[in-house]
């Protein structure tokens, strides 16, 4: 069957020297397609390099050794889980762990048990107004 095929399109190019490819000469040796392997990366074939293989060059530019990265939890976020039921509850209130900051954005309207590493002032001020409790995690 594959067989087939391949006659069929041999066929379309009978009486032509080119086979569709210009002239003759066309196609030979690694000229043609600009180089063997990774040649030209830095000339001709740059948006290849550009788009395909970003860090062809090396890194680029700085990176603070000593920056901490530290992740993040929003209030509003812990209280829309105390709401759908999604954190476990002891008593009447929802216990919430977190090893990173919690941060004040959002209101509390459930009663809260945090404990994290660290949190904001006006985290701890949202969380006793609801009538919750925060606490370090350890």
């Amino acid at each position: 069957m594959a067989s087939a095929r391949k006659g069929r399109s041999k066929r379309r190019y009978l009486g032509q020297r080119g086979h569709g490819g210009g002239n003759c000469k066309n196609r030979r040796g690694s000229g043609n397609r600009g180089g063997r392997g990774k040649a030209g990366r830095c000339k001709h074939k740059n948006s290849w390099t550009a788009k395909y293989a970003k860090g062809y060059f090396g890194k680029h530019g700085f990176s603070n050794p000593n920056a901490k990265s530290v992740q993040v939890e929003h209030l509003y976020h812990i209280n829309r889980q105390a709401v759908l039921g999604k954190l476990e509850k002891s008593g009447d209130k929802f216990v919430f762990e977190f090893k990173g900051k919690i941060l004040a954005t959002g209101n509390v309207t459930v009663p809260l048990v945090i404990k994290a590493l660290s949190w904001s002032k006006r985290t701890e001020e949202k969380v006793k107004a609801a009538g919750g409790d925060i606490s370090t995690l350890g």
